[in-house]
């Protein structure tokens, strides 16, 4: 049985944060990628071998709400899983949390499309979608 969800703990570097120590915004989407490689690698399919295969999963969209900020050295945990899953595409929820108290510091996702390594969307025959039909979390 594959782990649906993924915890990632890491810590905020300095150098993820802007002059007032603050983690900057755009670190999050970088965190949320370090979530669905983990969530695929712990689970046998590392972005490495899905592009072995001739799939590629180009960001089609990003969303990321915050919440609360994060400062340098602050652990965090970021929770990923698979919230929707199409022939055409795949969307993984991404929640970062402070490790210590479990506050939600942001949430988001990013929607992948599947396409070949010469950039068309693959329609059918994609194995990952078989694949990652057992990670969806609703």
């Amino acid at each position: 049985m594959p782990d649906k969800k993924q915890i990632t703990r890491t810590r905020v570097r300095y150098g993820e944060t802007d002059k007032m120590g603050v983690a900057y915004h755009a670190h999050y989407l970088n965190w949320f990628e370090m979530g669905r490689s983990d969530l695929c690698r712990a689970n046998g399919k590392s972005f490495a071998l899905w592009e072995a295969e001739g799939v590629l999963l180009p960001v089609v969209e990003a969303h990321c709400r915050y919440k609360s900020p994060l400062y340098y050295e602050d652990e965090i945990d970021i929770e990923t899983t698979v919230t929707k899953l199409t022939k055409v595409s795949v969307v993984f929820s991404c929640k970062v949390l402070h490790a210590d108290t479990g506050r939600v510091a942001a949430e988001g996702y990013t929607k992948h499309a599947f396409t070949s390594p010469d950039g068309k969307l693959l329609r059918d025959g994609n194995p990952l979608y078989e694949w990652l039909k057992n990670f969806v979390c609703e």
